[in-house]
């Protein structure tokens, strides 16, 4: 049996069983074949769109109709690719909005947090953009079945936190409104305020100034009480524009140094 055939037979079998990643050391100890041999093949399989390796020594199984994209949507593989690079994870922004049927826009960049400072990921026409979270470990998050096994998601409240801290990576804040409008149908009151009270309070203060603007009162409630039970400062909407002389949201003691402009 030639290299090839054999490389492909052994991926072969493992899309039969559902399996679309694999490492170059899995296969590399599932065949009798040497490591040039096996990387050879790879690499013919490759220019025939049957595998692409988003990272070096991981490799995703592409089915017949997904050759277009050149890769599986990135849900299908983000939780192996990061168990590949021992980094915890959880999709997020608008990724997770998505998730949750708020997205309002198809996002074109697969937003993911970790822990440090990760390069992108290209495989085919597929992109993975890393976000950073120190503190990722506290993050509410769920765990959801995908096609091909599961996927960490940051809970619908850990969303809307999210879009709120790192709004410029969101589309900006009009877009932020719009996409939270759609989302807060899947936020419950009680665990937004618990999420909101392991980020800084200017996060949470324009977090419930946002909600309020898009007519979200409902929702700030137990958030209002978490501010108030706290000395907060003045904090302006968006930190990297002038804020003096600027009118006052009282509520939330929010600057409005912009005019918010939704699409909705």
């Amino acid at each position: 049996m030639n290299d090839t055939k054999s490389v492909k037979d052994f991926i072969d079998s493992l899309q039969s069983k559902g399996q679309y990643t694999f490492t170059c050391d899995e296969i590399e100890s599932k065949l009798d074949k040497s490591s040039q041999a096996i990387r050879s093949a790879l690499r013919r399989l490759k220019d025939k769109d049957r595998v692409v390796s988003p990272r070096k020594g991981f490799y995703v199984i592409i089915p017949l109709e997904y050759r277009s994209i050149g890769s599986l949507p990135a849900s299908w593989f983000v939780h192996e690719l990061m168990e590949y690079l021992k980094q915890p994870y959880y999709v997020s922004l608008l990724s997770a909005a998505e998730i949750y049927g708020a997205a309002h826009q198809r996002p074109q960049i697969f937003q993911v947090m970790t822990d440090h400072p990760t390069r992108p990921v290209d495989s085919g026409n597929v992109r993975i953009e890393f976000h950073v979270n120190r503190r990722i470990e506290i993050v509410p998050v769920r765990q959801l079945s995908t096609q091909s096994g599961y996927l960490t998601v940051s809970t619908p409240e850990a969303t809307a936190v999210d879009l709120v801290r790192y709004y410029r990576s969101s589309g900006g804040l009009d877009n932020v409104v719009t996409v939270m409008t759609e989302l807060a149908e899947s936020i419950d009151p009680e665990a937004l305020a618990a999420t909101a009270s392991l980020v800084e309070d200017p996060v949470a203060q324009r977090l419930g100034y946002l909600l309020d603007f898009c007519g979200q009162e409902q929702l700030t409630v137990p958030l209002h009480r978490l501010v108030s039970a706290r000395p907060s400062r003045r904090t302006p909407l968006r930190p990297d524009l002038e804020y003096n002389d600027t009118e006052r949201d009282e509520r939330w003691n929010v600057l409005l140094n912009y005019e918010i402009e939704s699409d909705l």
